[in-house]
């Protein structure tokens, strides 16, 4: 498959570059970038070319990778799909239930294939351990906390201005709602509040009628800093396991994913639907925190 890469930021040298350059079945072909210099010297690094114009890429492969601003990536995904090409696109795919949906249709529409990259999703230590709690049933709440310190020197998000303006609900928090959705079941409810230093609450119900608790936060004093997550219920407590960091190695995996999908294989568990629901609970959450009040959402749908 031969694929483009939007974005020159650290996530795509971290990430999405290097693993598109190793994986055997892609030809990694261009990149573009909104700063032309970073865009010609992160192509260069992997024997792609650097791209001007963004169409001009899209024309040029099978499908794209985004590593870009939610709003920025939901635009470029859009088009890429209207033009019938693959989607593997970032968490989250988007700012808003709109945004979102419209990826979703277009997809649909054209018939192209999307893969959203989760990250420690696309670890087969993760889904081993929700296939066996799934089998377990019975779970009656999640705790989730996912607090970093990104502002800290020397941390290359820290420059990211999306994550300074959207904070941890945007960044983080896409991580904690995949993780929980597979066992919980769809959100019916959310509410959510929001306090100093980027401290993030929020509180989902779920279908089953279990309730889900995360805390979130891209800038939290560095002695707080944790991730924890755990389900509770009838069978007690699992602890979701930690997992090594290797982003090259789940990225491969989301391309595999896509790849699979495009030829007629399953979609993929973390498609453009389930992208699009995770941003419809986040949205919710946003919302909650303006208002003050408790989002309902329909039941298992999008927005």
């Amino acid at each position: 498959m031969r694929f483009g890469l939007f974005g020159t930021g650290p996530w795509a040298h971290q990430a999405h570059a290097p693993a598109l350059a190793a994986h055997p079945d892609v030809e990694f072909v261009g990149v573009w970038g909104r700063d032309p210099a970073k865009a010609a010297a992160l192509a260069e690094e992997h024997g792609a070319t650097p791209y001007a114009e963004i169409d001009a890429l899209i024309a040029d492969v099978d499908a794209i990778a985004v590593a870009l601003p939610p709003d920025v990536q939901a635009d470029i995904a859009l088009r890429a799909a209207r033009a019938g090409k693959h989607l593997l696109l970032d968490k989250p795919i988007a700012f808003t239930t709109e945004a979102a949906a419209g990826i979703v249709a277009a997809a649909a529409e054209q018939q192209v294939a999307g893969v959203v990259f989760f990250t420690r999703r696309f670890m087969p230590q993760i889904q081993q351990f929700i296939d066996e709690v799934r089998a377990a049933g019975g779970w009656l709440e999640a705790r989730i906390d996912h607090l970093g310190s990104i502002f800290q020197p020397g941390n290359p998000f820290g420059a990211s201005v999306w994550r300074k303006e959207s904070g941890g609900l945007w960044d983080v928090g896409p991580h904690a709602v995949a993780l929980i959705l597979p066992v919980l079941g769809p959100v019916t409810q959310v509410t959510a509040l929001a306090g100093d230093r980027d401290m993030t609450h929020v509180l989902l119900r779920h279908t089953g009628g279990a309730i889900s608790t995360l805390t979130l936060s891209v800038d939290a004093p560095a002695a707080l800093e944790r991730e924890d997550a755990a389900f509770f219920g009838e069978s007690g407590v699992a602890d979701v396991p930690p997992v090594p960091w290797l982003p090259v190695e789940a990225f491969g995996r989301a391309v595999d994913d896509l790849i699979g999908a495009a030829n007629g294989g399953p979609a993929s568990a973390l498609d453009l639907s389930f992208g699009a629901e995770v941003v419809a609970i986040l949205a919710a959450a946003g919302e909650s925190i303006t208002t003050g009040r408790t989002v309902t959402l329909p039941a298992g749908e999008p927005g």
